[in-house]
């Protein structure tokens, strides 16, 4: 499915008075939805950059894939609500909504299960580069390497003009994606790797992989099968975080689409961004006990103390994030079937979840507990140890990476990425050499 790349629409102009300059006309910008945008590429052409450090106030690309209105606590995905899509959908529905644009019916669903299903299987040779990582590696250390080396094995299909190449290595990484990070689990425990079933669902293969072995078969769990669907949906993508950008930035220099995701895979790993349930369950652990939340919730909210609450609060919603709507039913529907009452840090976690509800500190600074703080007890009550979280979240965003990628790769718009920066150096001087020659 290809789409009519549409222009912005220009309805007025800004002008930049600048001492001793002739006024600067610069068009202001509105998209489908969502704040107005100033065009400031006529800065450059008069010797002028605009300094925004991280980012934050600028556009870098159109885009139709996700749109969020921090505000409002809004996520769409291609115009669907986010709860929608987490409850009415699966993860590979999403997938093909990110890839084509609309949801499929039920031919070309079963096409495109068809194709995921029958890509899982990575080549023989890759179990020897896990070999290569020690043993106690991080799992997003080997994931990262690994993810990056399936360009060696698909020389084939890496013209990124041909748009048959690029779908098919859209499919080939959604489909083999969970393969990998089922590999660096077992390979990090010392257990044998267990090959994809195509007769399971997506999410219920990865489970078998995960903690299926040789010795007993893994009987999946549909409730947690459905919450870890969830998961995915809800982390499939959200719009030009650092992770996303750095595949686009990656990808508009022309490198081949699995160095750019592995660059995907790289950005997620630091803690303000994926690594964020992780460092959340670790604060849970750090607390311990509900006797010790108190002393935790007030060294939270003194601003002189350097501690901080993970799972609470998040940069871009203002508001509750409706992600975590979805995550929080999700979550005590796992606690409730797995019968988990007596694990500290959940404990400590429901006894978190209950004062940022109703204590009016949190209340009135918007920290509500995020889909981090959810997914991370999820995870950790499933069984998926800490190491693991943001290779689960990797897992589920290739689908957001692949689909930026493939959009930016048929854009007419598409520039390689050169951020500019205000030099804050030594002026120009001369090397005063310490001997003759």
């Amino acid at each position: 499915m290809s789409f009519e790349e549409k222009e912005p629409i220009i309805e007025k102009y800004a002008t930049l008075s600048i001492p001793g300059k002739d006024p600067i006309k610069l068009p202001i910008l509105k998209g489908t939805m969502g704040p107005e945008c100033i065009d400031i590429r006529e800065l450059g052409k008069q010797g002028y950059f605009t300094y925004d450090p991280g980012f934050t106030s600028t556009a870098s690309t159109t885009s139709r894939l996700t749109f969020i209105d921090g505000k409002k606590g809004v996520l769409l995905y291609r115009g669907y609500p986010i709860d929608q899509l987490a409850t009415k959908t699966d993860y590979l529905q999403v997938c093909y909504l990110l890839l084509k644009g609309e949801l499929p019916n039920k031919e070309q669903f079963a096409d495109f299960t068809f194709k995921v299903k029958h890509h899982t299987l990575v080549h023989n040779q890759m179990e020897s580069l896990f070999q290569a990582f020690r043993r106690d590696s991080h799992p997003m250390a080997v994931l990262c390497g690994v993810a990056g080396a399936l360009s060696a094995f698909y020389h084939e299909t890496l013209d990124i003009y041909d748009p048959a190449h690029r779908e098919n290595t859209a499919i080939r990484l959604i489909a083999k994606m969970p393969t990998l990070a089922a590999m660096s689990y077992k390979y990090s425990i010392g257990h044998p790797f267990i090959y994809p079933r195509n007769d399971l669902s997506y999410v219920a293969n990865f489970l078998h992989m995960m903690f299926a072995t040789p010795c007993e078969e893994y009987k999946v769990n549909p409730v947690i099968e459905r919450a870890l669907d969830r998961i995915f949906i809800l982390h499939a993508d959200h719009e030009q975080n650092a992770s996303t950008s750095s595949v686009r930035l990656a990808g508009s220099t022309g490198a081949n689409p699995y160095a750019c995701i592995a660059a995907g895979i790289a950005s997620l790993w630091g803690p303000a961004h994926g690594g964020a349930n992780e460092a959340c369950l670790r604060m849970l652990q750090e607390i311990g006990s509900l006797d010790k939340i108190p002393q935790y919730i007030a060294r939270a909210k003194d601003k002189n103390d350097p501690f901080r609450l993970f799972g609470f609060g998040h940069r871009v919603y203002k508001t509750f994030d409706p992600r975590a709507l979805v995550m929080r039913e999700t979550c005590h529907e796992v606690l409730n079937e797995l019968h988990i009452t007596d694990n500290p840090a959940l404990q400590v976690a429901t006894e978190l979840e209950r004062i940022a509800l109703s204590d009016s500190y949190f209340i009135e600074r918007n920290l509500y507990p995020n889909v981090d703080f959810y997914s991370g007890i999820i995870l950790n009550a499933i069984g998926i140890p800490t190491s693991m979280f943001t290779v689960i979240f990797a897992l589920a965003r290739t689908i957001g990476w692949i689909s930026h990628w493939i959009e930016m790769q048929g854009s007419a718009n598409l520039r390689l990425g050169r951020p500019r920066q205000i030099y804050m150096g030594k002026e120009v001087r001369n090397v005063k050499p310490i001997y003759r020659r």
